[in-house]
């Protein structure tokens, strides 16, 4: 009797130890294990391998023969470096904070779905004219990103005119940013850590294995803890607008769809009162009296320096400015498409849509357009 037990319980006692070694390591790649110790000075490390920021070689490629080449390499981030327990970053460890969900907790949209404006009172009945996403446009591509979808994911890994991008989404500090997702000549992808810094959304970029991967401020655009520490991403011009809007503008559109595959309530928005309100969390402060905290703005870097534009300050049609010592032309359509220029050869100038007090934070020294 006792040897037939063996004979069938076995192999389900080896299955049940192989499962619960998977649960472990799921558990434990659920959370980013951030460094501790003695924090010093990038420069005081002559450690080439810490200091290349190069070590990308466990990035898998996601390269696709149609994709396009035409996006520029990231550029290099201009923040002062540390480095602790072997690990750089260029943000304070003790301000990365949880925002409470795990890492891949907020589901990004890995393969998404689209839909025509035709289709969308049967699909997705929740999107109105009033609904407000994102507007992008790539090589005669058309495509918007509702918020009230974006919401629930934050990051949207696609590729739009055949170029791979990087559509995000920070609900605490209303940031909707667009950028290219080419990183040392590979295009990646991207997660929700689950983590923030001044209350903004933290991603990190997926590789073979955690020490390969990197968290990357979405204010900043750029990774700030991590081998990529240091490393720029390109924003991609982009416009928080009215669907409406949007669809009357550019009735061939393709919408964002809610088949994500993932059970999600798209016609609630979990943050409530939150956007009008003058709270403000984890991590983030304002004591400035300017504007509301959750005032829209639009903030620009020139040569080290930045500004915000309050959206609400800027006329349809053209507002002339100077800053850093050159003139800057901002360019508003009656749907509020906006872009910016410097100097007289027009130079186009990228900015940041969000809250006030999310340019505020990281940005404390900046100027304000009002």
């Amino acid at each position: 009797m006792s040897k037939h037990i063996s004979k069938y319980w076995l192999p389900v006692v080896v299955v049940l130890v192989i499962v619960g070694a998977i649960l472990v390591f799921i558990q434990r790649g659920s959370y980013f294990e951030l460094p501790k110790g003695e924090t010093v000075p990038l420069r005081s490390i002559g450690d080439d391998s810490i200091t290349s920021g190069d070590n990308s070689s466990d990035i898998p490629v996601l390269s696709d023969d149609k994709i396009s080449k035409t996006i520029p390499k990231p550029h290099v981030s201009v923040r002062e470096m540390f480095v602790t327990d072997g690990v750089k970053h260029s943000i304070a460890i003790d301000e990365i904070l949880s925002g409470g969900p795990q890492k891949d907790g907020i589901p990004s949209i890995d393969n998404p779905k689209f839909v025509s404006v035709k289709e969308i009172k049967n699909v997705d009945d929740f999107l109105n004219d009033d609904s407000i996403g994102l507007g992008v446009i790539r090589n005669g591509d058309i495509r918007f990103y509702p918020y009230q979808i974006l919401v629930w994911h934050e990051i949207v890994n696609d590729i739009v005119g055949g170029e791979p991008l990087l559509v995000t989404y920070c609900p605490l500090c209303a940031t909707g940013i667009v950028f290219d997702r080419i990183v040392n000549e590979k295009i990646i992808e991207f997660g929700v850590s689950g983590k923030l810094w001044r209350s903004n959304l933290l991603m990190y970029n997926r590789a073979i294995g955690e020490s390969n991967e990197s968290l990357w401020s979405q204010v900043l655009g750029e990774a700030v803890l991590g081998m990529l520490t240091g490393t720029r991403l390109t924003i991609i011009p982009s416009d928080t607008v009215r669907f409406g809007d949007w669809r009357r503008e550019y009735p061939d559109t393709k919408v964002l769809s809610s088949d994500t595959g993932i059970n999600r309530s798209y016609g609630l928005d979990p943050y409530g009162s939150y956007y009008t309100d003058e709270g403000v969390a984890f991590g983030a402060t304002f004591d400035d009296t300017r504007l509301h905290p959750k005032a829209f703005v639009l903030g620009v870097e020139i040569d080290g320096m930045f500004k915000a534009y309050h959206m609400s300050a800027l006329e349809v049609g053209i507002t002339n400015d100077s800053f850093s010592e050159k003139e800057v032309t901002i360019e508003k359509s009656d749907i509020g498409e906006v872009k910016m220029f410097v100097g007289e050869d027009k130079i186009p100038l990228s900015y940041i849509g969000g809250f006030w007090f999310s340019w505020l934070a990281v940005h404390p020294q900046t100027s304000l357009y009002k």
